[in-house]
């Protein structure tokens, strides 16, 4: 399908509208990933559509980047877009990650939530400079969660699908904080790899984690 990576090509504005979904015409899913720097776990993507009559304007003024957002503001907007929008949710494994490369996995994921979507859209906008192949024109637009509410709206759901995703994993596996750094090499992380070792979650494509490898076997050499 059509791909388009020249953000210039489409206006943009300086807070989240539906400047770019209009423009395009018909519907458009915003899509975003969450994940693609963590020491540990899965990427997420989501693919979000609204409806044509857009969102209710208490939810509006509160959908945008989600890192400009709390954990709490995230997650009591989360429900809220699902009650009105058309969502779907991917994600991309460790070890598909390792084997692919962190790009090619992003976009998986996002191949992934575009399927989980209830329809096909006519149009997707998609956050960066890096287009994935979808079944739909895709349209990449860079910042686009601070651009395009469906954009900003897929950032908050795969961030927050990510976030209790790696909540969870840390329950089975205590000591990494994984519920608070969420895989990210933090200082509370890396102290914890040098005491308990790298786990499965653990993505052994990314430096950090290859070179810890690499010292543990030279020093059972």
């Amino acid at each position: 399908m059509e791909k388009c990576c020249r953000p210039s090509a489409l206006p943009t504005s300086a807070v989240p509208d539906f400047s770019l979904e209009r423009e395009l015409g018909g519907s458009v899913a915003g899509i975003d990933e969450a994940g693609r720097g963590p020491w540990a776990g899965p990427v997420h993507a989501a693919a979000v559509i609204f409806p044509a009559a857009g969102l209710p304007d208490a939810l509006a003024s509160r959908v945008t980047d989600s890192k400009q957002l709390s954990k709490a503001q995230r997650e009591a907007v989360f429900p809220e877009l699902l009650q009105v929008a058309l969502v779907g949710e991917g994600q991309a494994s460790v070890a598909e990650i390792d084997e692919l490369n962190i790009l090619a996995a992003t976009h998986l994921a996002m191949v992934r939530a575009m399927q989980a979507l209830a329809q096909i859209p006519d149009a997707a906008l998609v956050d960066g400079n890096r287009a994935p192949t979808l079944p739909c024109p895709v349209h990449c637009v860079v910042k686009g969660d601070a651009k395009s509410y469906s954009i900003a709206a897929a950032s908050i759901v795969a961030k927050v699908t990510r976030d209790r995703y790696m909540t969870e994993l840390a329950a089975h596996h205590p000591g990494y904080s994984w519920e608070r750094n969420f895989g990210y090499g933090t200082e509370q992380h890396r102290q914890a790899l040098a005491r308990r070792g790298v786990t499965p979650h653990h993505r052994r494509s990314f430096a950090p984690i290859r070179k810890l490898l690499e010292e543990s076997a030279e020093s059972k050499t």
